[in-house]
Order: C-alpha cells, then structure tokens, then sequence
C-alpha cells in the first residue's frame, strides 16, 4: 500500500461560465491525513473534489498531489481512487472481482488477484464474503467493498464523496468509526466531503468549513468547536446562543460587549479574529448551550444572564433547557445528567452563568442560517 503524501490547493479557482463555484481556495493536507471538507448542499465541497480527481479543471490556480502538479492530467493519470455516494459497485460480479477489477485491467493472473482478494478483505474484515455478490451483503458491508475496491489501486489519495449518506443513522455512526480505523492501517492520504457535522468532527485531522464558494476556516475539529474565526463556522458548527452587539472593551483577549440581549457580557476573542476587532465595532457572541451554568443566585461578575424557562425536554444523557432572556430572545442550555439534574418548570426564573473564556466573540458576519 502507498504512503500518503501531501496535497496542496494553491489559488484554486473553479467557474462554470460566469458562475464562481470554488473562490481562491487554499488549502494544505498533510500526507496520510483524514481531512474533511464541511459544508451545506452547493457550498462547493464536492466541485473541489472532483477538480482533485481530475473529472474537473481549475479556472486558475494548482493543485499538488505529492508535490507534483496535477493541472491538465485526466482522472487515470493520478494517483487518486474516489469512492462515490452510490459506490457503483457492479452487481453481477463477486466482493472479490469487485476488489481487483482494477488489476482484471491492469492484466494481472488470477492467482494475483485471488491473493490480493484475501488480503483486501481481511483488511476490511470479510475474509468470508468474497464470493458473495453486492446484493447479499448488507449496507455497511458493502460500503467496506468500495473502500476495498479503491484501496487495491494502491491510490496515494482516496477521495470520498459522502459515502455514508445512503445508510441510516446507527450504520453511519459504526462506518465512520471503521473508517477512521481502515485509513489509520493504511496511512493514506483521506479526503471525505460530507455535510454531516458528526462525521467530520469525529474522523478528521483537520476539516476545512465551507460556506458559498470559500473556506472559512481550516483547523482540528476541537478548534473549529471551541475557536471558530467566523461567526457563519460558530453557527454552523454545533448548536450555538447568539449575542450580538458592540465592543467597548478589549483587554487581554477578552472582549466586553453591550449586547442587544442581556446587558453587558464579556468572551474571549476568536483566535482567527485577534487583531480584526476593536472598540466600536460590531461583532457577535456565541456561548455553546453546555458552556452556560445554572446557579442559585445573581452577581455582578458579568458572567451571568437572568433568563425564564419556557420548556425543558429530557434526552437521556442531557436536559435541554429553552430561557427566554430579555428582549424576547431564546437561550438554549444543555445540563449534564448526573442523577441530580431535573426538568425546569415553565416561567421558573434561572440564572445562567458562564465563563467568558468558554464564549467566544468574533466580527459580525453572515450567519449560516441566512
């Protein structure tokens, strides 16, 4: 099996006659990394995908693939395999001919073949299913024959164009737990599209966010959680409680902002937007619905809001509990169940209490809701 090896987008332009579907995308991906591209439908993941492939041509800019430029060679002059949505595997052969097509045309012997097979497909962990047919195995099976389909073209780059978005949800979250730990044994070079949060957030090194045409952030799923630069990544990413107002103070990395909601709150500066702000300007606050405490009494600290209850619901794990805070607005918290925790009646008054370090303030922007 190749060795990953680097992938780089250099001033990558993608039009389709006056429409621009990738805008100046620069992006580096270090050899046998899991990197994702995030974004809602028509975002331009999957046109960036297939210019990688070699099934599209860039308006302007370079793409490397091990340091060599791939710009003007088709899809079967690089070292890419891509598995797409509907894995198109072909019905009237076996799991095992399905595997090595690849070497069939390459003209390899059976034996090489047959061998290669069972190496596949122990890697997969069906070391009995490959004289079966596609229509015998379930879908998560058959999803690990497309891996394997791909992997025995021995790619230095594996592109996945949501693979998962066909299987139900308990399949989707066992597949890309198996995913993950099919490229961590071959240490290849994954790229994955997915609009699917879960799936990046769990099996990325790295993940580049998209919205419209651009990437608006490129950085490990902790940091696109915790440190988004941009308010569209802070509302697309997770569940997230909006604040929007003006900065009169910046001190330290912290911003204290008036908001339009709930007085005056202080939050860390997004690492992306220090230097991007200052006072006076208009910017917005998110605090995640588990950043927020509920506690007994009121302070002046600026870290708490006053808010009313106007629903709870139970999830097992979780009480989610929705506050009206003033001006009308909805304050989502998630309380952890620890056994303690109980549901909160209608119209009870709560104060939430945060740390600022656990909020985070970046420029106002466009939203991903809008």
């Amino acid at each position: 099996m190749s060795s990953g090896v680097d992938v780089d987008l250099k001033n990558l332009w993608i039009k389709f006659g006056d429409f621009v579907a990738v805008r100046d995308a620069n992006v580096h991906i270090n050899g046998g990394d899991f990197f994702s591209f995030l974004g809602g439908s028509g975002c331009g993941k999957t046109t960036i995908l297939r210019a990688v492939s070699g099934f599209l041509d860039p308006a302007e800019g370079e793409i490397l693939i091990g340091g060599n430029n791939m710009v003007g060679k088709g899809p079967n002059e690089r070292p890419t395999a891509l598995i797409f949505q509907n894995l198109a595997l072909f019905p009237l052969m076996t799991v095992w001919e399905n595997i090595t097509f690849s070497l069939e045309v390459a003209g390899a012997t059976l034996g090489e073949r047959r061998k290669r097979a069972d190496e596949l497909l122990d890697m997969i962990a069906l070391p009995d299913q490959g004289n079966k047919l596609p229509s015998q195995l379930s879908g998560g099976q058959k999803q690990r024959v497309a891996i394997a389909r791909a992997l025995c073209a021995e790619p230095d780059v594996l592109l996945l164009d949501e693979p998962l978005s066909a299987l139900d949800l308990k399949l989707r979250h066992h597949m890309r737990a198996e995913l993950r730990e099919i490229q961590q044994r071959v240490g290849i070079t994954f790229i994955y599209i997915t609009h699917d949060q879960g799936e990046a957030l769990t099996m990325s090194d790295n993940i580049a966010v998209m919205r419209t045409a651009v990437i608006d952030q490129i950085a490990d799923g902790k940091s696109i959680y915790d440190d988004p630069s941009t308010s569209f990544v802070a509302s697309f990413v997770g569940t997230n409680n909006l604040f929007r107002g003006k900065v009169t103070d910046i001190s330290e990395g912290i911003a204290t902002i008036d908001t339009n909601r709930s007085g005056t709150l202080r939050a860390r500066v997004s690492t992306g937007a220090t230097g991007k702000l200052g006072v006076g300007d208009d910017a917005m606050m998110f605090i995640r619905p588990e950043a927020f405490s509920i506690v007994d009494q009121k302070t002046e600290t600026g870290t708490q809001i006053a808010a009313n209850v106007q629903r709870s619901e139970f999830e097992g794990t979780s009480y989610n509990v929705y506050t009206e805070g003033n001006g009308g607005k909805e304050i989502s918290v998630s309380v952890t169940n620890r056994g303690d925790a109980h549901m909160y009646d209608s119209g009870a008054a709560l104060n939430l209490e945060f740390d600022p370090q656990r909020a985070v303030v970046v420029p106002a922007g466009e939203l991903a809701s809008e």
